[in-house]
């Protein structure tokens, strides 16, 4: 019997370590071969020596008969993600909480209309939106790529279903000591979410970082161009270098490693919410 109950749990851990071998793999593959000499990118599994060529050939911009500013295009990123997933945020937590804690007339249509609208693909209100940034004359700036995903709907139903699991009584205690809205979320609701406010913000910053199709359709300077775009680029005047075009993957996937990394102990606990 104990000899039979050890079998399955080894069964099991060779099986756990075959996943994440599968998993883990494509990453470490693509690791080495930025690392790799050029000449053995795709020819060696395991590089004999490791470089940083690929990186130093990234960050001076490339080849000097069109160089590409890859690292202002990370900034790019960066700046562009961050900011359009601090908007999320801040809309999904005044909106979820409006649908879920405050009483209007038509609250119920409010939140059918964005259940219906989470079925329909984005790419629908693509031309719409186009046409909008360029009303506003927005093109080729980033107020194009900020505010026209500075909303967030998965978000916003993920924040109402979690603020309904928080007590009335403890709003209602609130105001009668005199907080308005703003003061409920920013001393009771904010406090009592950052589980859940780790797993949207993690989910949000990933799928903004890398967003390819919006930011190609409203920025064409190169200057402002983010590194995804840059990336997509690179298969046709670098399509020769797959040393660099591992190296600016890894610079693309590495900001959400780090915050997957440090906000581990968070995500656990949302996830725990998510799954009850």
């Amino acid at each position: 019997m104990v000899g039979s109950k050890r079998w399955k749990v080894g069964l099991l851990y060779v099986l756990a370590f075959a996943v994440l071998f599968v998993m883990v793999f494509p990453y470490l593959y693509m690791v080495l071969g930025s690392l790799a000499p050029w000449d053995e990118v795709d020819r060696k599994l395991i590089p004999s020596s490791l470089t940083l060529r690929s990186y130093e050939w990234l960050f001076q911009g490339g080849e000097d008969v069109v160089p590409r500013p890859w690292l202002r295009a990370f900034f790019n990123s960066l700046l562009v993600t961050s900011a359009s997933t601090l908007l999320m945020l801040v809309t999904a937590v005044m909106v979820g909480y409006a649908l879920s804690k405050v009483t209007f007339k038509g609250r119920q249509w409010v939140n059918n209309a964005i259940l219906f609208q989470m079925f329909y693909p984005s790419i629908i209100l693509l031309i719409p939106l186009f046409l909008i940034v360029r009303y506003f004359g927005w093109y080729n700036t980033y107020w194009a790529m900020i505010l026209p995903k500075a909303v967030n709907l998965w978000a916003i139903f993920m924040y109402t279903n979690f603020f309904r699991s928080i007590p009335d009584e403890l709003i209602e205690a609130a105001k009668m000591d005199g907080a308005g809205h703003l003061t409920i979320i920013r001393r009771i609701i904010w406090p009592m979410s950052r589980s859940i406010t780790t797993i949207i913000f993690l989910f949000l910053f990933m799928e903004r970082w890398v967003e390819l199709l919006w930011d190609m359709l409203v920025v064409n300077n190169e200057k402002m161009l983010t590194l995804n775009v840059l990336l997509a680029q690179m298969f046709g005047p670098y399509g020769g270098y797959p040393g660099p075009m591992y190296a600016a993957s890894v610079l693309l996937t590495l900001p959400i490693l780090i915050l997957f990394i440090l906000f581990s102990k968070n995500f656990k606990e949302g996830m725990q919410f998510i799954l009850k």
